[in-house]
């Protein structure tokens, strides 16, 4: 089969390459992919940056769906011709994270996606809503499986609430319109004037342009009525985290997805203890969490927001474009 292959670290030295097909053994599933998407974490993994010590080569990228073409001896779960994904870390099915999860994980330390075929176990996928293209379907796994088990899973968003959400990536506008169906309050932060708009129609109650107001942790305060939000998708990091605590209702939730301002920010530990805050980092989400958020996906008819598809032979180009960090949506090649 046709499969993008790591040799070294870098961009450059992904290199396309025929390798064996694969066969399914005992409780595994062969899975011809249609598509995968790209997570930051694929961009940083190619470079070195997430796990330096990441043996290779290695076929990088976590998240794609396909088609069951074949099962293994003992398969009850999934059948042939199955519409599935695989779930980002294989091992962690329900409850809370554990390290023998931690060391699961698909694009890393186990091979990944970006792939013709690949071999999962039976209890490593679920099944996709039939509403969804492949290309949609593959959105799934990582960025909105993260946003629904913060704000959801985790958080018990309740009708009424106001989330604020930082950027329009791919996890940011998940947690969007997760929290529209929830019958939330979304304030969207960008710095773009046009996604603000594009926000709106997906359900966002209020857009702060954040080049206009560099303050924005005040003009959440001023249009909460001074109360502050009860749930913070912290996306910036060191730029950001100060006001997203400042922006906070007593007893707030700010979920660390990310920190593409940088690893280390100043902690404003005074109105944290004041307010009762509850910092929790965001690490995607089990099986059982998937399986929720595919039916409630399945219930809305919802969609997810992709911003551009490149062909298989691409992923490469598809991978440097992440770099831009200018996104709406995500980043999808289709393979099959």
């Amino acid at each position: 089969m046709k499969a993008f292959q790591l040799q070294s670290f870098g961009v450059e030295h992904l290199q396309p390459v025929e390798v064996p097909d694969p066969q399914p053994g005992l409780g595994d599933v062969l899975v011809r992919i249609h598509a995968v998407s790209l997570n930051r974490r694929d961009l940083l993994m190619v470079l070195g940056k997430y796990d330096p010590t990441q043996p290779l080569p290695l076929i990088p990228v976590s998240d794609g769906a396909g088609e069951v073409t074949a099962v293994g001896e003992g398969v009850t779960r999934v059948q042939v011709g199955d519409r599935v994904a695989g779930i980002f870390a294989q091992k962690w099915l329900a409850g809370e994270l554990t390290p023998e999860a931690h060391t699961s994980t698909l694009g890393g330390p186990l091979p990944g996606m970006l792939a013709e075929y690949a071999v999962l176990h039976e209890e490593g996928v679920v099944r996709v809503p039939d509403h969804l293209s492949w290309e949609e379907a593959a959105t799934l796994p990582c960025a909105a499986v993260t946003a629904w088990t913060s704000l959801i899973t985790d958080g018990h968003l309740q009708p009424g609430e106001t989330v604020l959400v930082q950027g329009t990536g791919g996890v940011a506008l998940f947690a969007l319109q997760f929290a529209a169906l929830a019958g939330a309050h979304v304030i969207v932060l960008s710095s773009s004037e046009a996604k603000l708009k594009k926000a709106a129609r997906l359900g966002a109650s209020m857009g702060i342009d954040s080049r206009a107001h560099t303050d924005w942790e005040r003009v959440v305060l001023d249009a909460t009525a001074g109360r502050g939000v009860d749930h913070v998708i912290e996306m910036g990091g060191a730029t950001t985290f100060a006001r997203s605590i400042r922006a906070c209702a007593p007893n707030g939730k700010i979920w660390v997805i990310g920190f593409l301002g940088g690893n280390l920010p100043q902690l404003d530990l005074f109105t944290a203890l004041r307010g009762k805050l509850q910092i929790r980092g965001a690490f995607v989400g089990s099986r059982r969490s998937f399986e929720a958020m595919n039916r409630a996906i399945a219930a809305a008819g919802m969609h997810p927001v992709i911003e551009e598809t490149f062909p298989f032979g691409e992923s490469v180009q598809a991978l440097q474009s992440l770099r831009s960090g200018d996104r709406f949506g995500k980043t999808v090649i289709r393979i099959a």
